[in-house]
């Protein structure tokens, strides 16, 4: 006989003490243990406890709108909180922003790499990743406010190569995700989207001596889950708790495409009204070549799968989330990370593994500031504070890098009769003499030799050896007034070209 470990949820997280460290499974809006997390928050605001604590997950976990770590953005309830992405979670990035709480922002990669780390015992963890960025201990080490005083970042040179050093703290407590439980604790997640760092944060808290709390939708026998289903075994679980109404994601109760139990015909993206955002991912989109394999960020990016459907490059590559999906059609919006019709869903360390080694062959990411130097800003302008996420990790590692923005913040441009007209230049420019904060370094790019574009709707730039390159104009804008005026630098102009006609086909 055995103990059942099935408990309710306020229950459960009586483990939880003052000051322990806390990790949290899921990323962005997927697989989210929400229903465990509400619990922990609801007891907060009854007694008090616990207090004083340390939360860790690699990605943002909400929806913008309350849910998630979000829940626990209450006074004296956190201390500190080493986050990957904080871009879900307005509430934690305020606490951040103002000093509340001790805050840091690393690599999402590292982060789950860590948590893989600290699970087999390792102290930290080596890496090339973060160099030169603001995570390099050189700059600000990941931290985000004068409350944050730890390093948990050095800088080491090894074998006459630069890595930055990294180090978190083990677990106390891990919350995480599946879909099925059996009686014994064994997890499956054949209805989740991603499986991401599960396993390894449910390792650490029971090699280091802490509990493990497993949020699943049903419970059933022992021993009756298919072993090669189980990707939690139970010996590393403590408690299970059980939602029965557990969405797959904070913005859908189900989709079976996003887990291969039903299969897309086509990827039903909407139709599109060519505008500046239509304009800059069909001119990305002209980048990929057959074979590739490929990358899609969160933000303007994602909309490059949608163009290469329309000119036949869908099936010509191979798509991937740093979320671990691959071979399938990326969705767009708040549940970004989940893919439809995946071919093969990994362990997010292990999609790291492909990535940091350099798997890639080319990224299409955001881009909010770019420097003189080719340093770009997505993690932290003003007072908006979205984080790295998986950033870096790509953008350090991928061999040809493609940023897709805007030119200019709230800019009045009208695409139309083949021809892009700017009738209000915005409010701010985007090409900066120094960026806010440095998410990717454009000398580290070059040290590597990567291909660096910024593709934006009136011009697409290229980072060379020089500076940045102006490459291409598009038909109808005027270099002087609507581009070279408008940046803080001067860039190199010799000869360009036109953007192709074939963009402004509706």
């Amino acid at each position: 006989m055995f103990e059942s470990k099935i408990r309710p949820a306020d229950d459960a997280i009586q483990v939880i003490q003052d000051g322990d460290v806390v990790y949290l499974g899921g990323n962005g809006a997927i697989n989210v243990p929400d229903f465990t997390i509400a619990a922990l928050a609801r007891r907060y605001e009854n007694t008090g406890h616990p207090s004083d604590l340390t939360i860790v997950h690699t990605s943002g976990l909400g929806d913008q709108a309350g849910a998630g770590t979000d829940r626990l953005a209450l006074s004296g309830m956190i201390k500190r909180v080493i986050l990957g992405h904080y871009g879900m979670s307005p509430a934690i990035a305020s606490l951040a922003l103002s000093g509340d709480v001790e805050a840091y922002n690393f690599p999402q990669g590292v982060l789950s790499q860590l948590m893989r780390r600290v699970a087999g015992g390792h102290p930290g963890m080596l890496s090339r990743i973060g160099l030169g960025t603001f995570v390099d201990p050189r700059i600000d080490g990941g931290k985000l406010n004068t409350a944050t005083k730890e390093d948990l970042v050095k800088y080491v040179e090894m074998d006459g190569e630069e890595h930055l050093y990294y180090k978190i703290p083990p677990p106390d407590v891990a919350i995480v995700r599946g879909t099925t439980a059996d009686q014994l604790g064994n997890i499956s997640l054949e209805h989740e989207a991603g499986w991401f760092e599960m396993l390894s944060q449910a390792t650490a808290a029971s090699n280091h001596g802490g509990s493990s709390i497993a949020q699943v939708a049903r419970v059933v026998d022992a021993r009756t889950i298919d072993p090669r289903q189980v990707k939690v075994p139970g010996h590393v679980i403590g408690a299970i708790v059980v939602d029965e109404s557990q969405p797959q994601t904070l913005v859908e109760q189900f989709n079976p495409y996003y887990c291969g139990v039903e299969r897309l015909q086509d990827p039903d993206y909407p139709d599109q009204e060519l505008d500046q955002r239509l304009l800059i991912t069909r001119r990305a989109a002209q980048e990929l070549e057959e074979g590739q394999m490929v990358n899609i960020g969160f933000g303007m990016s994602d909309g490059v799968p949608s163009a290469a459907e329309d000119i036949g490059m869908m099936e010509k590559v191979t798509f991937t989330t740093e979320q671990g999906a691959w071979g399938g059609w990326p969705v767009t919006g708040v549940a970004f990370g989940a893919m439809s019709n995946p071919t093969a869903i990994l362990d997010a360390p292990y999609q790291f593994d492909f990535y940091q080694g350099g798997g890639l062959d080319i990224a299409f990411l955001g881009m909010a500031q770019a420097d003189v130097e080719g340093n770009v800003n997505v993690s932290r302008f003003g007072r908006i504070l979205a984080g790295c996420g998986g950033f870096i990790d790509i953008t350090q590692s991928a061999r040809k890098i493609v940023f897709c923005g805007t030119f200019g913040v709230k800019a009045n441009v009208e695409v139309t009769d083949g021809n892009v007209k700017v009738h209000d230049v915005g409010k701010a420019a985007k090409f900066v003499k120094k960026v806010e904060h440095i998410t990717f370094s454009g000398k580290e790019a070059l040290r590597r030799g990567q291909q660096v574009l910024f593709i934006s709707e009136r011009a697409v730039f290229e980072l060379t050896d020089d500076g940045i390159k102006l490459i291409e104009l598009a038909p109808g804008v005027q270099l002087e007034k609507d581009v070279l005026g408008l940046m803080e630098f001067k860039p190199i102009v010799d000869d360009f070209d036109l953007m192709a006609t074939s963009l402004f086909l509706e």
